[in-house]
């Protein structure tokens, strides 16, 4: 059951796709720089600057805008890896010079701290998020020490490890407020080689749920860090209280997934993000170790969610005051918050519930959240971004160019830089396709070399074409996604008769050039949420292959809640390549009021009111609001 995080790395995945390229080329030629001239005006580096040079005073943003730097530098090193680029190494080794600089003799970096409160370091775990940072600072080391073999990253990462080892279960027992520093600490240890760091890891995730640490600071309020802050100790709802106190005042760990050792849980609770990195950095445990106990708590989690708090965009946690999960089946469209972040740390856990079991089941849901929740959440110019990402919109939601909490931009930023390690993966004796995105990969398959290049004309029409080489013998594995109805692949011409009941089709043989032919059949389908989400009772929503459709006023002639699509209706689908950089374009059947005898009436009796047909106009999802403003809805109601 033991699997790496990514059995294919960005290296050896070279992306070269009809849909997904300009998005990796934006990124790299507008995003990478648009946001290091952001961390510049947010005031991030001048953080750095200033604890490099000793000062005090003058920390500028949100107090954990330390890892806003570092997901910068992971994006940028992930390009790096694939390409040389001197301007952008500057800039890299610029920022790490800065890191290093401000690095106290102990290995501890952590500009708020520094800065402000230099001598309450360590004593709000809660909220100030100084492990939350050191992940990010580790994980930026790691794609930095990949790309360039270089050490000097890496050594800042290694020496504020072994400071938090030498702090925490010695001085200090506790665990994040916000997770994300475990699934750091597995990636640390695959580089080092050093078992400390993944007993550290471990060390995290089993206390948690069980120690009384972070209570002990909401009562303490007096002796931790964060008084500069205007919530302290506490994060406050708008009723006074406090996203970590129950009804009673009481303390609940619900909110940062401390409610229950995570073995006992069974639901996703609390903030949506912490909850994904937490995840996430269980499942890289599972993987090290083995351990039964914990991968049934993932299992169980992952069902919940999946069953009952996932938007059919892939994204999750409605609640807007605590960024996060509420109860099951509450999936409320135009008040969802469904954030960015979230959508994103989904994608990476299920890639390691990927690479752990080898079940389709998660490269569909990887599909789904790219595609429409993760991606929606970038502009098309590459320079805005939505932090929140409703499924509904009276025509008030935009993207922004930046935000105080600045975390999804340099996330969006590093997920698109590395697309490449989700397509294929090589850990269960096949190279396995698990995303069809055009690219060429050359790894290896229990010691054989081959290479595979894949054109793909996903998401608009359902036809793939692989070629394959190899030394020897390798299986080949072709996913079959979810939402094809039919599948037809042939090899060289010849129709293969194949099976595909486990979610992917294996095809066995040694390759010299051979070419894979996969045709998924690809209609527009509607759905129906399950009868207890309420948001959407009475409304379908539409999908067409791995795409999520929404209507947009600027496409409809009426307002968007006259619109019922009639069910018995047709769905036709018209690629057009003069709108938002090319895209398919759906209109369904539907019925909207007769307008006639309005005129002077407010109420109408029943019988004399009529309607008459009319034709929806949906784009898909990830491409609204890059128009005119105005009304959106993913769940249109249904005749």
């Amino acid at each position: 059951m033991t699997s790496p995080q990514y059995s294919v790395g960005v290296t050896d995945v070279e992306i070269d796709d009809q849909f997904w390229s300009p998005w990796v080329t934006r990124n790299r030629e507008v995003t990478i720089e648009y946001q290091y001239d952001q961390l510049e005006e947010s005031g991030s580096l001048e953080n750095f600057r200033r604890a490099r040079d000793g000062k005090e005073g003058g920390f500028q943003g949100m107090w954990f805008q330390d890892s806003d730097a570092y997901k910068w530098l992971e994006a940028a090193s992930y390009e790096l890896a694939k390409a040389d680029d001197p301007d952008l190494r500057e800039r890299v080794d610029e920022v790490i010079d800065l890191v290093a600089g401000a690095q106290e003799a102990s290995g501890y970096v952590n500009t708020y701290f520094q800065l402000v409160e230099p001598e309450l370091k360590w004593t709000n775990l809660n909220i100030m998020h100084e492990l939350y940072c050191a992940g990010h600072l580790i994980e930026a080391a790691v794609a930095h020490y990949d790309a360039t073999g270089e050490e000097s990253l890496l050594d800042v990462a290694v020496d504020f490890a072994d400071h938090v080892d030498d702090v925490f279960g010695d001085e200090i027992d506790g665990v994040p407020g916000h997770e994300g520093i475990e699934l750091a600490l597995v990636k640390l240890y695959h580089v080092t080689g050093e078992e400390r760091y993944l007993d550290l890891a471990r060390y995290f995730v089993d206390l948690r749920g069980h120690d009384d640490r972070l209570e002990w600071e909401l009562t303490n309020p007096d002796e931790i860090g964060g008084h500069s802050w205007d919530d302290g100790a506490l994060i406050p709802t708008d009723d006074g209280g406090s996203l970590f106190l129950g009804d009673e005042g009481e303390y609940v760990g619900t909110y940062a997934q401390a409610h229950a050792p995570v073995r006992e849980q069974d639901t996703v609770e609390g903030h949506s993000v912490r909850a994904m990195y937490l995840y996430a950095g269980v499942t890289d445990l599972v993987a090290e170790t083995g351990d039964e106990e914990l991968f049934e708590a993932i299992e169980r989690l992952w069902a919940n969610m999946t069953t009952k708090r996932l938007y059919v965009t892939g994204g999750i946690g409605p609640e807007r005051e605590h960024e996060g999960f509420t109860g099951d089946y509450d999936l409320r469209n135009e008040d969802a918050y469904a954030e960015t972040c979230a959508a994103i740390g989904s994608i990476f856990w299920n890639q390691r519930l990927l690479e752990l079991t080898g079940e389709a089941k998660y490269a569909d849901l990887i599909e789904r959240t790219l595609y429409n929740g993760f991606l929606a959440g970038v502009s098309m110019d590459g320079t805005r971004f939505f932090y929140e990402n409703p499924l509904a919109s009276s025509g008030d939601h935009h993207r922004k160019g930046w935000f105080t909490c600045a975390c999804c931009p340099p996330n969006a930023a590093r997920l698109f830089a590395s697309l490449g390690q989700y397509v294929y993966s090589t850990n269960r004796g096949a190279l396995t396709v698990q995303q069809y995105v055009g690219s060429t990969v050359e790894t290896t398959v229990d010691g054989t070399a081959v290479e595979l290049t894949q054109s793909s004309e996903l998401p608009w029409v359902g036809e793939v074409t692989l070629t394959v080489e190899s030394e020897g013998a390798v299986p080949v594995r072709l996913r079959v996604p979810s939402w094809a109805t039919d599948v037809a692949v042939s090899v060289e011409g010849e129709e293969i008769d194949h099976g595909g009941g486990d979610g992917y089709v294996e095809l066995e043989g040694e390759w010299d050039g051979d070419r894979i032919h996969v045709t998924f059949e690809q209609t527009a389908e509607l759905v129906r949420a399950h009868p207890a989400v309420e948001a959407d009772a009475g409304r379908v929503a539409v999908e067409r292959g791995p795409l999520v459709y929404c209507a947009e006023a600027v496409d409809n002639d009426r307002p968007l809640h006259q619109y019922a699509v009639r069910t018995d209706g047709d769905v036709d689908a018209d690629h057009r390549e003069d709108l938002l950089e090319g895209v398919t374009v759906l209109e369904t059947d539907a019925s909207v009021p007769n307008l006639d005898g309005w005129d002077g009436s407010l109420y109408r009796p029943d019988d004399e009111v009529g309607t008459e047909s009319a034709r929806l106009t949906m784009v898909p999802y990830y491409a609204w609001d890059n128009r005119d403003p105005g009304e959106m809805q993913v769940w249109p109601r249904a005749e």
